[in-house]
């Protein structure tokens, strides 16, 4: 996983704390979580964000490698979206 290529890039923002996001960090290496287009909806894809050796922490924006489970489903439909949630 270290190594893998990313499926998609994207400048990903972690929430601030006090805005409801994480209290650390992420971990150093990948960050596992689901990536959906809509609050609201409970559709999404398992994705793991690729950090690279290098934490990303909350309120933190960053352009970021990503790597799903299933990207020919995933990354069209984040593509066309524009904007997706973690």
């Amino acid at each position: 996983m270290k190594d893998s290529p990313p499926d998609l890039i994207a400048d990903v923002t972690l929430y601030a704390s006090d805005q409801g996001g994480r209290k650390r960090p992420t971990s150093s290496e990948w960050y596992r979580c689901p990536c959906m287009v809509s609050k609201d909806r409970l559709e999404g894809w398992d994705c793991r964000i690729l950090l690279r050796g290098t934490p990303l922490s909350p309120g933190e924006t960053r352009r970021l490698g990503m790597v799903f489970l299933s990207p020919d489903k995933a990354v069209p439909i984040l593509r066309e979206a524009r904007k997706f949630y973690l």
